[in-house]
């Protein structure tokens, strides 16, 4: 990311201590009292503002983290939201609403909202260490050795917040991020054996690239295409592919010449990516070369998990990521569970890469994405990790979603969850459900339509639909969804019929006539 403050040595020695009673605070106290805690929860995503540019409304995705108010069931329990403005209050009713059996009465008053009153496309820890009147207001709430931070992702930012807040973050130290990275994941993945796509080392020129890629070449003379990726590229917005079947009857010499005078040829994934602004990110990010994984059948399951700060990994949850873009390497959504054929694999490939991270100290959510390649007359998928997000992903909210809804369980020998009637759940999400028509309707107005034609979440069947992104609907006609049902066929057909209602709801419009729309495909999401 751009523009990060250095943090200077008591800085970092201090947020280390913090992060150092937090693991004594889980290794001493009791289940019961590590529930009579304060939670402070700051949804900023504080990424490479490059990236960050090219999505519609980023700031609402601050919504995502709403998902946190699950920890109010538990009635000891507090928590402190900050967002970069106010969030609306029929979206924090509607979430409220969703817990049933808690008093809403007894909710709200362990519910503390701040806001900074800044849509600057700046992240929200940056405008909230610019305020500090906001950080002491935020402090004198919180009660002494019995408060956390949360977070999207970790960056120096997020450390000084926590050092000025004067409370630990239940998240991966800053200068562990690079176990995140293309590079550093590609690292884990060899020292813990598990299988991962023939690549390169990390590199910062594109004289570097040119020889790197030749290397892997010659290892792979049959190669079909091979990924360029930024190493810290998100949501495959950093990705590029290149086409190497035309030249696959060149001698070295000129597959040497072919790649210098190529690199323009590059399809990238991100909209409007020229090798002139990729090339520009080399120097910054540094970048790597990966054969391409093809396959006729072919999925993109990743694998969700979190680490303790008593050092115990825990799967979380396992997905089919729904993929867009040029070369379908664009996030766009998620089914849970993962595919029975794979999912369990994909849990124990998940602890190993966790208990590796726990052992150099991270913390909190991970997850690790996947090529699943169906063999031709087969049954068996051939798994290779792909990458290691050490952050909170576009597959975190709907899970947790699903854990607020029903207070359910997740059975690591199915790989399924079940709700507290023991039936198993499945949905279907995503951040990007998106029309112009959708332009101008409010979050009352989604209420309405809701209402009227019954999509809201039942709590008799379990079945349902609950949505975010609220804020993104008015002006960029963009909504996120978590459509819950009792098999994959059953949250599919609830996510079809929310779409064509809204498309229903929409079609005539009394100031507008809408002649070419149609649902976005490829706009860049935060996954």
């Amino acid at each position: 990311m751009n523009g990060l403050p250095h943090s200077n040595t008591n800085t970092v020695q201090r947020f280390r201590e913090l992060q150092t009673q937090l693991r004594q605070r889980f290794h001493s106290l009791s289940y019961q009292e590590l529930k009579d805690q304060d939670v402070v929860v700051i949804p900023s995503l504080s990424l490479d503002s490059h990236q960050l540019e090219k999505v519609q409304g980023a700031h609402q995705y601050e919504e995502r983290l709403l998902f946190s108010l699950i920890r109010l069931r538990n009635p000891q329990m507090r928590l402190i939201y900050v967002s970069s403005q106010p969030v609306h209050p029929t979206v924090i009713d509607y979430y409220l609403h969703l817990m049933p059996g808690i008093p809403l009465s007894h909710v709200r008053d362990r519910l503390l909202l701040f806001s900074t009153y800044d849509t600057s496309p700046k992240p929200l820890t940056q405008k909230i260490l610019e305020r500090p009147r906001l950080i002491s207001r935020i402090h004198q709430v919180l009660r002494p050795n019995k408060s956390y931070m949360v977070c999207f992702n970790s960056t120096p930012l997020e450390r000084e917040l926590s050092v000025q807040l004067d409370i630990p973050l239940f998240g991966v130290d800053p200068d562990l991020n690079y176990w995140g990275t293309k590079s550093g994941s590609r690292q884990i993945f060899t020292e813990v054996g598990i299988p991962h796509p023939d690549g390169s080392p990390l590199v910062w020129n594109s004289e570097d690239l040119t020889e790197v890629a030749l290397e892997l070449w010659a290892r792979q003379p049959t190669l079909k295409r091979m990924v360029i990726k930024l190493n810290q590229g998100f949501s495959g917005e950093g990705n590029a592919l290149f086409d190497l079947r035309p030249f696959q009857d060149l001698t070295a010499h000129e597959r040497a010449k072919t790649l210098k005078n190529s690199w323009h040829h590059l399809r990238f994934q991100a909209p409007d990516e020229t090798w002139e602004t990729f090339s520009d990110r080399i120097s910054e990010l540094g970048v790597i070369v990966e054969a391409f994984i093809e396959g006729e059948i072919k999925e993109s399951p990743s694998v969700q998990c979190e680490i303790f700060p008593n050092g115990k990994v825990e799967v979380l949850s396992t997905h089919d990521q729904i993929l867009s873009g040029p070369d379908g390497q664009v996030f766009q959504g998620c089914r849970f569970p993962a595919q029975k054929a794979y999912r369990l694999q994909l849990q124990e490939m998940g602890e190993k890469i966790g208990q590796n991270l726990a052992e150099k100290g991270a913390l909190e959510r991970f997850s690790v994405d996947f090529i699943a390649v169906n063999q031709p007359n087969s049954s068996h998928w051939d798994l290779q990790a792909i990458e290691i997000n050490l952050r909170r992903g576009g597959t975190t909210h709907p899970f947790m979603t699903l854990k607020l809804l029903t207070n359910g369980r997740y059975d690591l020998q199915t790989g399924l969850f079940y709700s507290q009637q023991s039936r198993p759940k499945f949905y279907i999400a995503s951040d990007n459900l998106q029309s112009e028509r959708y332009q101008g309707l409010l979050p009352n107005d989604l209420m309405d339509i809701i209402v009227n034609h019954e999509l809201h979440f039942d709590n008799s069947t379990e079945t349902g639909t609950v949505f975010h992104l609220m804020g993104c609907l008015s002006r960029y006609g963009k909504l996120g969804l978590t459509c819950i049902g009792n098999s994959p066929e059953h949250a599919q057909e609830i996510y079809d019929r929310v779409v064509a209602v809204l498309d229903e709801e929409t079609e005539i419009h009394p100031f507008r006539s809408w002649e070419n729309d149609s649902l976005s495909k490829g706009i860049p999401i935060i996954p």
